[in-house]
């Protein structure tokens, strides 16, 4: 459905481009997430997919056409719900869903049925008449949500949908989400909550510093040959252990270590044993999104 080829863009008087050289290609009918630090490059891939920058180098389709072409012949085809709330706090929640949707270009009974759609689906129905800086956090998300979803787009680009909300309006959120493909909506989730991306995704990108650094089914980026180990310790890793099985430091005396194999667990154990190591805890087993993360760049996803 959406396909970007050799994309990069650097802002004005920037040391180093925001992105460099990515390409994706987002199939129809599902949700693929975008996962990264603040910094990797989300946003702005996010705002020139939204028509919000102009692209530089590289290019996007959607459907087999340009950008560009594709947006003047279906104005309402790609949505943006940004990080920030994208509404005014001195109307009420429906003054805000009725004017956004008159931008859209609906009115009469089509906007009418649309407003009311949008308010059951995010479960707006009593705060309707709320003025918007009245609401919650988690209201607010779902009032930006129900506002991008007005147009019925194709293609709806999620920026952070659930920054600053707790944890029963972030299960909302996610659920609803989670809903929208099934209506016909393909959905580009970017976050640096790696739960949330394992938890509603099919398809994910890796993107660090703008370089994309894996991409595939969820399936495939979390699966290794090696199961990974991670060991903390009561003291610093012996130099003549980490050389040899290439220690990585995560913590204070937490270590990634990388075998050969299961079998070779044990004696690794014994080895810690005879040089005085306690093993305070230890997870041997398959990656997870952070581990992956912390594999491919050395750092957390949240640095």
């Amino acid at each position: 459905m959406l396909s970007v080829d050799s994309l990069s863009y650097r802002y004005e008087s920037a040391a180093a481009p925001a992105l460099d050289n990515v390409s994706l290609n987002i199939p129809a009918g599902g949700i693929y997430g975008l996962l990264g630090p603040n910094g990797a490059g989300k946003t702005t891939l996010i705002s020139l997919i939204a028509g919000l920058l102009n692209l530089s180098t590289g290019r996007i389709t959607l459907g087999g056409e340009p950008l560009a072409t594709a947006r003047a012949a279906q104005p309402r085809a790609i949505a943006l719900v940004p990080q920030d709330y994208a509404f005014y706090p001195m109307l009420t929640t429906r003054e805000n869903l009725r004017f956004f949707g008159g931008t859209l270009g609906l009115a009469g009974n089509e906007l009418a049925t649309q407003v009311e759609h949008v308010i059951a689906f995010a479960r707006l129905e009593q705060v309707v008449g709320k003025r918007a800086e009245q609401l919650s956090g988690g209201l607010r998300r779902r009032l930006n949500l129900a506002i991008g979803l007005l147009g019925k787009p194709q293609l709806l680009l999620l920026d952070e949908p659930t920054v600053g909300v707790d944890p029963q309006s972030r299960h909302f959120l996610l659920e609803s989400i989670a809903a929208l493909p099934a209506a016909g909506t393909t959905v580009v989730y970017t976050s640096h909550y790696m739960e949330e991306v394992e938890a509603i995704c099919q398809r994910i990108a890796i993107i660090d510093q703008g370089h994309l650094l894996a991409e595939g089914t969820l399936e495939n980026i979390l699966h290794s040959p090696q199961p990974l180990l991670e060991i903390h310790l009561d003291r610093s890793l012996p130099v003549e252990l980490a050389e040899r099985y290439g220690a990585q430091a995560i913590a204070s005396s937490k270590y990634r270590l990388e075998l050969p194999a299961a079998a070779e667990l044990p004696r690794l154990l014994d080895e810690l044993a005879g040089h005085g190591c306690l093993v305070r805890d230890l997870s041997f087993g398959q990656h997870n999104l952070e581990q992956v993360f912390m594999r491919l760049t050395n750092r957390s996803l949240r640095d």
